[in-house]
């Protein structure tokens, strides 16, 4: 059977998984997968736009002046930093130098930005700094940026600066997903949160019948957990079968980042019906469904640790980094945007073409007047070797090489911008950050052995797949 006849050559680049450490997946005897956002996804804008307006009503009920406030998706996009010292929403590049900032919805003028930021690169070490490291951060962030515009206004009476505005809102968001009314809204009726993936199920169920032990631990709880995933993957299972039956583990109420961090207390959910628990000393006693424990009584029941295990999630931090740095497992990042943002690379590919010639025409008349004005500087100051050209021959050339590069840049800054603002026109493509690889793109390299859009990706991989890592590259390296 040929790969063609696999369809494997027809898998568009937003379907493939990519890798920035070699991964086998053949060694790999365990995987264990998150579920928000990894196992089910959901249509983010209306999740979103749910958080965002109960938030928004619990705000309304303290006395704040927000009745005309909504949800603008295109305000932020996952990969943002906001500055909650200054008011500020920023877009860092891999070394944390900013390269567009907002205060509140108002972008900031060039200058300005360069002004405020010229000393102050983002360190997510600074607890000023807050990374929006996944979809559950855009109707905070979105929030957030209005309410800065009211504080600017006076309009916030009792609201002492940026960080307080900031944990206020976070409050009011932790509140709104607390109390449990979105998760009833969509255990009630799932279909207008939840994005269907038929491929998911079978992709699974492969790895499942290649021997890998999976494990489902997530943060949900155990009612939440089981309507959702049952409607996800239950109808495209075979008959008789359910999603219970792909995982040998079941960890809910895990409390991640905890839960590689610490060793917690441990209950069986001994009524799956009616979510009854029971405590359970000593570690994880066989194959079922858990509420709580800790990812070393996870390695003590499976007898496996380390490169053994890949763990799948959409957390930088609290999935993909925390496992990796603490117990060595193997990381795979789920980035459902990525989908959108290499199809609109591919889009875009015949004026990346064009608008690199044109730099690389650029650079050339660069050089030329690098040249022209050292050789008029030497004539001028009468050193080293005496330019065979006058000084108005070179000054002619200056000229006329000054003139085309003019005349090159207002070809190359339409095409520049619309480089810019792919994706979105305030902040551009998530993983890019002007020429440059995005903070978001750099905390992905650091901390994901692999990324992908989603799990269903796995399908195309197999079970067997050796994901090798593209050669590294520096800059003196020759261009492909």
């Amino acid at each position: 059977m040929t790969e063609s006849t696999l369809g494997l050559d027809r898998v568009p680049p937003g379907r493939r998984i990519y890798a920035n450490r070699t991964l086998n997946l053949r060694t790999i005897a365990a995987v264990g997968y998150d579920m928000d956002y990894t196992l089910v996804h959901y249509h983010a804008e209306v999740w979103e736009r749910k958080a965002y307006e109960r938030a928004r009503e619990l705000l309304l009920a303290a006395g704040w002046p927000v009745a005309e406030l909504r949800f603008d998706p295109e305000l932020v996009i996952r990969g943002l930093v906001i500055d909650s010292e200054l008011g500020n929403i920023v877009k860092a590049n891999r070394f944390g130098y900013v390269l567009r900032a907002a205060h509140g919805t108002r972008l900031l003028e060039f200058d300005e930005q360069r002004e405020v930021y010229r000393h102050t690169p983002v360190d997510l070490s600074e607890e000023r700094f807050v990374f929006l490291n996944t979809l559950f951060s855009l109707s905070e962030s979105c929030l957030y940026a209005q309410l800065v515009d009211l504080y600017d206004r006076q309009a916030l009476p009792g609201v002492h600066g940026y960080e307080d505005l900031f944990r206020q809102v976070r409050g009011r968001l932790d509140e709104a997903h607390i109390e449990g009314t979105l998760k009833a809204e969509i255990m009630a009726d799932p279909e207008p949160y939840i994005v269907l993936d038929p491929q998911a199920p079978l992709a699974l169920m492969d790895q499942l019948h290649a021997g890998k032990r999976l494990m489902l631990i997530s943060n949900s709880e155990w009612g939440y957990a089981a309507r959702v995933m049952s409607y996800a993957y239950d109808r495209f299972l075979p008959p008789g079968r359910s999603w219970r039956d792909l995982f040998e583990l079941v960890i809910v109420g895990a409390r991640k980042p905890g839960f590689f961090l610490q060793q917690l207390p441990l209950f069986a959910i001994a009524d799956e019906a009616e979510g009854l628990l029971r405590p359970v000393p000593g570690g994880i006693p066989g194959p079922g469904a858990y509420l709580g424990g800790d990812a070393v009584a996870v390695e003590q029941y499976l007898g496996l640790s380390g490169a053994a295990i890949l763990y799948v999630g959409d957390h930088i931090f609290a999935d993909v980094k925390v496992s990796k740095a603490r117990l060595r497992w193997r990381t795979a990042l789920i980035l459902r945007e990525l989908e959108q943002e290499l199809a609109a690379v591919e889009r875009f590919g015949d004026t990346e073409r064009v608008l690199a010639r044109m730099m690389d025409a650029k650079i050339e008349l660069e050089t030329q007047l690098s040249h022209i004005r050292l050789a008029m500087q030497r004539l001028r100051e009468g050193y080293s070797e005496r330019p065979a050209a006058r000084m108005s021959e070179l000054e002619a050339s200056f000229q006329r090489v000054r003139e085309e590069t003019v005349a090159l840049d207002e070809r190359i800054a339409p095409l520049a911008r619309e480089a810019s603002e792919l994706e979105n026109p305030r902040w551009g493509a998530l993983l890019r950050a002007g020429n440059d690889k995005s903070h978001l793109a750099r905390q992905i390299e650091q901390s994901a052995d692999i990324y992908t859009s989603r799990v269903s990706n796995f399908l195309y991989a197999t079970p067997f797949a050796y994901l090798r890592s593209r050669r590294g590259t520096m800059p003196h390296d020759p261009q492909a």
